[in-house]
């Protein structure tokens, strides 16, 4: 997992890519963390993105690097039980304890992919696999 996290902090931002009924849908995330030997990812439980998972966990995520490679990390969604997760994520990213707390009764969903691929390629060339 260490490459895919070490790509992704290289890229920033990534995308996230699921299906709504017939229509992909892709958003900007940050949101991530290695732990436990999981390359882990957030979204928020009131979110359309969420609903989306639940009723179709295969999904998406793509990033790019300054350097012209960009990876394609594909899988299906877990969502994760032990809210361990939540709390380190929220911890690493203090602003969104704004969003995802008691008051306002958000909540942060974590999730890893199983079943996944993930392929850093170059822009001319051929990818090499991460996992």
């Amino acid at each position: 997992m260490s490459k895919i996290n070490d790509f992704l902090n290289a890229a920033g931002v990534f995308f996230l890519a699921t299906v709504d009924g017939d229509q992909p849908k892709i958003r900007p995330l940050g949101l991530h963390l290695e732990m436990d030997g999981k390359e882990l990812f957030g979204i928020g439980d009131f979110k359309n993105v969420y609903r989306q998972m639940v009723k179709n966990p295969k999904v998406e995520i793509v990033a790019s690097k300054p350097d012209g490679h960009w990876m394609r990390y594909t899988g299906t969604a877990v969502f994760e039980q032990d809210e361990k997760y939540a709390n380190a994520a929220l911890e690493a990213m203090p602003h969104l304890k704004s969003i995802y707390n008691e008051q306002t009764g958000n909540k942060m969903m974590m999730f890893h992919l199983e079943n996944a691929t993930c392929v850093d390629i170059a822009v001319m060339g051929d990818g090499e696999s991460l996992i």
